[in-house]
């Protein structure tokens, strides 16, 4: 079933984008001064990665949180985008209703649950997506709902559209590619731990790989950015080992120093381990760039999964949490 999914991620991309031109939303004449994006996992993601993509055209701060609260600098000049998949998750819901209390605008991204039904309620801007599927299946569809959020309220002009378009094309003329890379790379790191490194600016699309590597393969792994992991996590190597292997996440647009780092610490990792795998992305923009790598680690997500005989859509150990959860 997550096969056939990760399968379908164009076509999730194309009808993300339809259900993005279509969505009626009403957009009150005030001035935000901030957005904070509220959502955890598959439906908190998107809003990680959507918000660096932004970065450099938003003239206001984009604020990330997958908690219960939201900060205390929320207030009626706020955009608060709500993001839960199923429209119940414990967390997201309690920030919307502390966004509601402090008098927030909200905007909601839901297959339906509580999220939708609030929203409903209180007479929100709301954009539904289909429901039924594992949020970290879906996250063609919440992420993209996030960009048409954002310009519609006047954050970003809509050239993201076009950028979607090439992505689509991109990701089904360099499918064999994707496959291929992605059982190499599966084959090559299926008894290690995997050890994730992007630039900065491509974080969130490393936190990705890692959330579908943790659930969908059933494998423990780590991610850091540069330059920040020189910083600290680069003296840890000391201690390295053959356990770990490194996959470092390139991209042309990398910070030119940053990419000058990464090739001086290519040689001190090397020194402790001796699996070390480059995998650089394709694309003509950023987003294009980050599309493509999210849907080859997914590949590589599924990949591994079946070298090691494990259900990709079971998440045993997070429904047992959420049973004990429901008894206090």
């Amino acid at each position: 079933m997550m096969k056939s999914l990760v399968e379908a991620f164009p076509q999730h991309l194309e009808e993300a984008l339809k259900i993005g031109r279509s969505a009626q939303l009403i957009i009150p004449s005030k001035t935000f001064s901030n957005i904070v994006i509220s959502g955890l996992g598959g439906s908190g993601i998107g809003g990680r990665i959507v918000s660096q993509l932004v970065a450099e055209e938003c003239r206001v701060p984009i604020s990330c949180y997958s908690d219960y609260v939201i900060p205390a600098f929320v207030g009626a000049d706020t955009l608060v985008i709500i993001s839960s998949y199923s429209g119940d998750t414990e967390e997201t819901v309690a920030a919307f209703h502390e966004a509601r209390s402090k008098g927030a605008e909200i905007a909601c991204i839901t297959s339906g649950g509580k999220i939708a039904a609030l929203a409903k309620e209180h007479g929100l801007n709301l954009i539904l997506i289909p429901g039924g599927q594992p949020p970290r299946a879906m996250f063609g569809y919440s992420a993209i709902q996030q960009f048409f959020l954002l310009a519609a309220y006047g954050f970003i002009q809509r050239a993201f559209e076009q950028q979607i378009e090439k992505s689509i094309s991109l990701l089904r003329s360099e499918i064999s590619t994707i496959r291929k890379v992605s059982a190499q790379t599966a084959s090559s790191i299926v008894e290690r731990i995997p050890v994730l490194y992007s630039e900065a600016m491509y974080e969130g699309v490393a936190i990705r790989w890692r959330q579908q590597i943790n659930e969908n393969s059933k494998m423990l792994c780590w991610h850091h950015v540069f330059p920040e992991m020189n910083h600290n996590e680069l003296v840890g190597w000391t201690g390295g080992d053959n356990r770990v292997a490194v996959l470092l996440l390139r991209n042309e647009d990398d910070h030119r120093r940053s990419q000058i780092r990464m090739e001086i610490c290519k040689k001190l990792m090397g020194e402790k381990c001796d699996t070390i795998i480059e995998l650089w992305s394709k694309g003509s923009s950023r987003l294009e760039r980050s599309l493509y790598l999210i849907h080859l680690g997914d590949w590589l997500s599924i990949d591994l999964a079946e070298l090691r005989s494990e259900d990709a859509v079971a998440i045993p150990a997070i429904i047992y949490l959420k049973g004990e959860l429901a008894k206090v």
